[in-house]
C-alpha cells in the first residue's frame, strides 16, 4: 500500500495545472486576436485613448494643484491681523502688538508699517511700496548684503527696484528727499507673498510720519497652531468690539486645495467616459469574434472542453486588449508628464514625479483592464453557454 501524497505536493500540482490552463488560454486568445489584426488594433487603440485620457487629465489636475500649493508656500501657517476700518480703527498701536504677542505665545509676531513713495537714484526713479519691519529676517532673505537683526538704519531694496534703479549694496537711494544707503538687496520672491517684496523698499520705522502699524503677521509652526493663535487674538483684542479683523490664511489654502481636488475629480470623470466608450468597442469586437467562431466553439464543447475553459479563453482575449491598451496609454501619459517638466519652467520634478502621479497611472491601467474584462463578460458567457449541437448547426 503506497503512502498518500503530501498536501504540499497536491497544492503544487494544482497550481501548476492552473498555470498551464491559463497559459493555454493566453495562447488561444492571442491566436484569435491575430486573425483580425485591424479590428483588434482598433479596439486596443480605444483603450489606449481612454487610459491616456484618464491618466493625463488626472496628472494635469494634480500638477496644477501641487504647483499652486508650492506657490502658496508657507502661507497656511500665517495669520494676518488688521485694524477694522468699519469700527473706526485704522491703525494698530504698540499696545495692540503687545497684546497679540502675549496671546499667541511662541508664535512669531511681525508688526508692519506700510506706505509708498517714489524712489530715486540719479536720473532713474520708480514707485515702490515702503515697509518697516523691525526684524526683516523673519519674512525675507537677502540676495546680496546681510539683513540686520533689527532694522534701524539704511534701506533694504527689493530685487525689481534694485534692477530698475541699477543699485546694489553700498549705493544710495533717495526717498521723499531723504537719502538712504542700501545695506541689502532682497532675494527674488519665488512664491505667493502678501507683501510683494520684489517691488518694495524696507526703511526704518522712524522714517514714517505715522509710526503706528498697519498690520501684524503672526507666523506659527503649523496650520493648526495658526488657527489657535487666531482664536487667541480675537479673544484678546475683540472682547469689547470688533477692533481688528483676523484672517486665517490656512482656510484660504484649504479652500483652494478643495477646489483643485474637485476639478481633478471632474477631469478624471471626463477621461473615464472615453474609456467606457472604448469598452463598448471591445464588447462589439468580442461579440463578433464569438459569432465568427461559433462552429469552432461547438467543436471544442463537443470534444469535452468545459464551459469554464471557453469562458476563460474569451475573458483572456478581452483582458489582453485591456493590458496592451492600458500599458500603452499609461506610457504615453507618462511621457506627457515628463514633457510638462521639460517645457513649463514653473513645473518642478517633485511635482511631476510623485506618488500621486504614479497612482493615476496605475488607476488608469487598472480601470482600463477592468472595463475590458467587463466588456468581455457577456460575450464570454454567451460563448460558454452555447449548446454544442446548435453551435455546429450549419446556417
Amino acid at each position: 500500500m503506497s503512502a498518500p501524497e503530501p498536501e504540499s505536493e497536491k497544492h503544487s500540482e494544482a497550481a501548476s495545472d492552473i498555470a498551464e490552463q491559463f497559459l493555454a488560454s493566453v495562447y488561444l486568445a492571442r491566436t484569435s486576436l491575430a486573425r483580425n489584426p485591424l479590428r483588434s488594433t482598433l479596439a486596443t487603440l480605444g483603450i489606449v485613448i481612454g487610459v491616456f485620457a484618464i491618466a493625463t487629465l488626472g496628472i494635469l489636475g494634480s500638477v496644477v494643484q501641487l504647483t499652486a500649493t508650492d506657490a502658496l508656500g508657507g502661507l497656511g501657517d500665517q495669520v494676518i491681523v488688521s485694524p477694522n476700518a468699519d469700527a473706526g480703527v485704522d491703525r494698530l498701536t504698540d499696545r495692540d502688538v503687545a497684546l497679540i504677542s502675549r496671546a499667541v505665545g511662541d508664535a512669531t509676531v511681525i508688526p508692519i508699517v506700510t506706505g509708498g513713495a517714489l524712489v530715486q537714484r540719479g536720473e532713474s526713479q520708480t514707485f515702490a511700496a515702503l515697509y518697516a519691519v523691525e526684524r526683516p529676517g523673519n519674512l525675507f532673505s537677502a540676495r546680496t548684503g546681510e539683513l540686520p537683526e533689527r532694522h534701524r538704519r539704511g534701506a533694504i531694496v527689493g530685487s525689481d527696484v534694485a534692477s530698475s534703479l541699477g543699485v546694489d549694496v553700498g549705493r544710495t537711494v533717495t526717498i521723499e528727499g531723504r537719502e538712504y544707503r542700501v545695506i541689502a538687496v532682497l532675494a527674488e520672491s519665488d512664491g505667493v507673498n502678501l507683501l510683494q517684496p520684489d517691488g518694495a523698499v524696507l526703511i526704518p520705522r522712524s522714517a514714517f510720519a505715522d509710526e503706528s502699524f498697519t498690520q501684524v503677521i503672526v507666523r506659527a509652526d503649523s496650520g493648526g497652531e495658526a488657527a489657535a493663535a487666531a482664536d487667541s487674538v480675537r479673544d484678546a483684542l475683540n472682547t469689547r468690539g470688533e477692533r481688528v479683523t483676523v484672517l486665517e490664511l490656512s482656510q484660504i489654502v484649504d479652500r483652494i486645495d478643495q477646489f483643485f481636488g474637485l476639478l481633478n475629480a471632474f477631469l478624471v470623470a471626463i477621461g473615464a467616459v472615453s474609456l467606457v466608450v472604448a469598452g463598448v468597442s471591445i464588447l462589439n469586437v468580442m461579440l463578433m469574434s464569438v459569432s465568427e467562431r461559433r462552429g469552432e466553439i461547438g467543436v471544442l464543447r463537443a470534444v469535452g472542453v468545459q464551459r469554464i475553459d471557453v469562458l476563460r479563453t474569451i475573458l483572456v482575449e478581452a483582458g489582453l486588449l485591456g493590458v496592451v491598451g492600458g500599458v500603452g496609454g499609461a506610457a504615453i501619459s507618462g511621457l506627457v508628464a515628463l514633457g510638462l517638466y521639460v517645457v513649463v519652467p514653473e513645473v518642478t520634478l517633485p511635482v511631476v514625479a510623485n506618488v500621486r502621479t504614479a497612482g493615476y497611472l496605475v488607476f488608469a491601467v487598472a480601470f482600463g483592464i477592468t472595463v475590458s474584462l467587463a466588456s468581455g463578460l457577456y460575450p464570454a458567457w454567451r460563448a460558454a453557454n452555447q449548446r454544442p449541437v446548435e453551435a455546429l448547426r450549419v446556417k
